[in-house]
């Protein structure tokens, strides 16, 4: 008799309810660089971005999930370079009247 298989969960990675959270992340700094300090919206965004790639580098290939797009270190490079481009762009534009 074989045993009753477990049920799948969604998302069924650690890797992704990971990728679900920094969509949100992103997600707020969209919808805070909308609506009042584009500046603090885009650090946001970048930091989402740089947990992305600090947790497609601690977590196993098997468990990233959608993280997991090409090699491990290819996909840490493009997200934390992105994030530390967003970061430095709200730094250095200067104000404007």
């Amino acid at each position: 008799m074989d045993p009753e298989p477990e049920p799948r969960r969604y998302p069924s990675t650690i890797g992704g309810a990971c990728y679900i959270a920094v969509l949100v992340v992103v997600g707020v700094g969209l919808v805070v660089a909308a609506a009042s300090d584009w500046r603090v919206g885009l650090r946001i965004m970048s930091g989402g971005l740089a947990g992305a790639g600090a947790l497609r580098l601690v977590l196993p290939e098997r468990d990233a999930g959608m993280l997991a797009v090409r090699h491990r270190l290819l996909d840490v490079g493009i997200l934390v370079g992105v994030a530390v481009v967003l970061f430095l762009l709200a730094g250095t534009i200067p104000e404007q009247s």
